[in-house]
């Protein structure tokens, strides 16, 4: 078992203690604990602390509906509780039957509506304690799970979608997949509780060959990205793969590490990061790197501030020359010098577009990756129907939305008579803000949501569209992002415009990152309301479209005239070539 680092975080002092879900892990039994027994209790709605750690390495979060809290506590009852769901689903590939199967499950056992998220897979929202398993077990019969989707693991493996677009995307897609099939957690525990397979007795004890009987520190994020396209935000991750492509081909990766954009308010020893470029590798090396960047982390991670926990301390704490050694070592394999990349651009390809192969695909914008059924806009009934007659894929996509994936020239009728019957072949005619904008759920289920955020996006950008219009900017793709609390799961320090939730009605403003996803903004307004920020911003607004420097985006102009230039923030460790 790896206990590793002696609980130290530095190499001097006496060790610290160890912070509780260190004990918890060990005590698990490779992730196993009381959660069975606890799952069958149908005499409470809830699991106990420890069993609701664990749960969110089988991919649950225990949750409650806050806007039922106090008329609740009023009326002398519990909190309403219920659990979110997150599907493991490297690189955001699904099957139409794997989407009816949701589909299905979500309007049975859930809230009904499903969900995109920022990190390329679907999640389920208000699903009950007693119907979890009949989830779980319903997911299984296409072939999906929730393993390891959260939790001190790998977590969800993001990609490039829609990779019939060229033989090197389903390279990288296939490298993507791999790599999570690679990294996954190897213990029994999930079929056990959530599948009702028998452990066995007598066999070889359980062992954890990659995490061992404590797992990771802290939440581990990879994603791979291909230039121009930064869609995945690769600077944002622990772990990262920038395809290299030279005469056309995938001469491999270079290797991104120490990424992370979760923060606390009022804390400063903690901050967002942007990752390191450390090297090239060929593709076959991507597994054997992989490994030796989590193992690393897993010996070298504070395992007594879960505040300090991330990769990004430990490369901090360290320094990037020791950690990009002690990778070299682990692996046997020596970096190559960083090779040249571009990228350009975050925004999804939206609408109709021809694959390499002769299919197409359909980009289809979903404010917020909230698919639901509501009076003029029957985005659940529409994709469903689609479902039913498509035969290739559908495509998550890191920006919320969905592609329709490997389209032939028959079925391309079909899906544009769906699409147009339901109006939403109109929803790709919205102002780039908005196509560009994420938020993450926040209020009413997320526990640590101190403002709205999915809720109140519509309005938020209703108001900034306007004030765009006005300055002749509607065609200008700027990036606003909105989250209810300082994690970063909607990554809004990458954005130009970053709303951080503070307090009921009021946000941290940040400005000035670059809109490619190469440089973090910083913060501009500590509390305000979106009302108080519109009328902050409309002179800047303003003034960017009469000052601005040909081809200059938002976020530049903000980081040259508008922000002040002695300002410290944290940002790439070591510059990448952009």
């Amino acid at each position: 078992m790896y206990i590793h680092a002696l609980a130290m975080t530095t190499d001097s002092a006496a060790p610290k203690p160890l912070a509780a879900n260190e004990g918890m892990k060990s005590a698990s039994n490779f992730l196993r604990g009381n959660l069975k027994a606890e799952i069958a209790d149908a005499t409470t709605a809830t699991v106990s602390a420890d069993s609701e750690q664990l749960t969110k390495f089988h991919g649950l979060y225990q949750q409650d509906d806050r806007d039922q809290r106090v008329a609740l506590k009023r009326a002398g009852k519990d909190k309403a509780y219920s659990f979110m769901l997150r599907v493991r689903l490297p690189g955001g590939k699904a099957t139409p039957r794997q989407w009816i199967v949701l589909d299905d499950l979500a309007g049975r056992v859930a809230s009904p509506s499903l969900r995109i998220t920022t990190r390329q897979t679907f999640q389920f929202h208000g699903v009950l304690k007693g119907d979890l398993k009949k989830l779980i077990k319903g997911m299984h019969t296409v072939l999906l799970d929730s393993i390891a989707a959260c939790g001190d693991v790998n977590r969800n493996v993001m990609a490039p979608p829609n990779p019939e677009r060229s033989p090197v995307l389903e390279q990288v897609y296939a490298h993507a997949k791999a790599w999570s099939e690679y990294a996954l957690p190897k213990t029994r525990a999930y079929h056990e509780i959530w599948l009702d397979e028998e452990l066995v007795a007598g066999g070889e004890p359980e062992h954890e060959p990659m995490y061992g009987g404590t797992y990771l520190p802290r939440k581990f994020k990879t994603a791979f990205a291909l230039p121009p396209s930064n869609d995945v935000d690769i600077f944002s991750q622990d772990l990262g793969f920038i395809a290299v492509v030279e005469n056309g081909r995938l001469a491999g990766y270079n290797v991104t590490v120490g990424g992370g954009l979760g923060m606390s308010h009022g804390n400063a020893e903690t901050h967002p990061r942007l990752a390191d470029v450390v090297g090239f590798i060929t593709p076959d090396q991507v597994n054997a790197i992989g490994e030796a960047v989590l193992t690393t982390q897993r010996d070298h991670g504070d395992r007594t501030n879960r505040k300090h926990a991330r990769l990004k301390y430990t490369i901090e704490d360290k320094g990037i020359a020791w950690f990009k050694a002690e990778v070299e070592k682990r692996s046997g394999i020596t970096f190559g010098g960083v090779r040249p990349f571009h990228f350009t651009t975050i925004q999804d390809p939206h609408g109709w577009h021809r694959n390499a192969d002769g299919t197409w695909f359909y980009g289809l914008h979903i404010l917020s990756g909230r698919i639901n059924d509501v009076p003029g806009w029957p985005m659940k009934t529409a994709l469903r129907e689609i479902a039913r007659v498509h035969t290739g894929d559908f495509r998550l996509t890191p920006s919320q939305n969905v592609t329709i994936s490997g389209v032939t020239a028959a079925q391309k009728p079909v899906i544009d008579a769906i699409l147009a019957k339901h109006g939403l072949d109109k929803e790709n005619n919205r102002s780039r803000l908005r196509l560009n904008a994420l938020s993450c759920v926040a209020l009413p289920t997320c526990g640590l949501a101190l403002a709205e955020s999915e809720r109140w996006l519509p309005d938020i950008l209703a108001k900034f569209e306007t004030v765009l219009d006005e300055a002749g900017l509607k065609d200008d793709a700027i990036s606003l992002r909105v989250t209810g609390c300082p994690n970063g799961c909607a990554r809004p320090y990458l954005a130009e415009i970053g709303f951080v939730g503070k307090a009921p009605g009021k946000y941290a403003l940040y400005l000035g990152a670059s809109y490619n996803g190469t440089r973090l903004n910083r913060l501009y307004a500590p509390s305000l309301t979106i009302d108080e920020a519109i009328v902050k911003l409309t002179p800047i607004i303003k003034r960017f479209a009469l000052e601005r420097n040909e081809g200059e985006g938002f976020g530049d102009w903000c980081d040259r005239v508008i922000l002040p230039k002695d300002a410290t923030f944290h940002s790439i460790g070591t510059q990448p070539v952009v």
